[in-house]
């Protein structure tokens, strides 16, 4: 049984751990713990995993967070992956930041690479790790908000719901969305 984690993000060095590529951080930090590593490989970063006698493949798309679903769909069609065996990994504004929900559908809520993603798939039926980054910022500052590193005080938070985020891809690898979701959804 194949799986495929989708870390959403932008690359290159200015992205490099804003709140907006948590998707990136939490991919990094599992494929570490499974003694997994990234390849460069087409329209995105790879990485293979095994977790209790399944390959998890890891992708951090390189097409830029607006084209997500590009990569998405290309490595579910590659690795032949069923939609209901993905999980997208991605930050989220309504959601306070000491938060993190699993959803298995849902609507973009304004994020570009979910829209990308649903477009591409023809579907907004898809599993969703949503990783709260609050929304402390003053009106008009989203952009720059969503873009912005971690303040010293959300790292403590952010690294440990990282880690937390990784064991619940664990959980949706071996005991599938709605238990995972029971667990993790408190």
């Amino acid at each position: 049984m194949k799986y495929l984690i989708v870390g959403l993000g932008n690359i290159g060095a200015e992205y490099d751990g804003t709140r907006h590529n948590i998707g990136f951080d939490i991919a990094d930090v599992f494929v570490m713990q499974h003694g997994g590593q990234f390849r460069l490989d087409r329209l995105a970063f790879v990485a293979e995993c095994k977790w209790k006698g399944k390959t998890i493949v890891v992708i951090k798309p390189t097409t830029y967070m607006n084209l997500s679903g590009k990569a998405m769909k290309y490595w579910m069609d590659k690795e032949k992956i069923p939609v209901e065996n993905t999980l997208v990994l991605m930050d989220d504004l309504a959601l306070p930041i000491d938060t993190m929900r699993i959803r298995g559908s849902g609507s973009d809520a304004g994020h570009n690479g979910l829209k990308n993603i649903q477009l591409l798939l023809g579907t907004n039926a898809y599993p969703r790790l949503r990783f709260g980054i609050g929304n402390n910022f003053a009106k008009g500052r989203q952009v720059e908000f969503v873009l912005g590193r971690w303040t010293p005080t959300e790292m403590a938070v952010v690294k440990d719901k990282v880690l937390k985020s990784c064991d619940a891809i664990e959980s949706f690898v071996s005991m599938g969305l709605e238990r995972t979701m029971n667990l993790f959804n408190k």
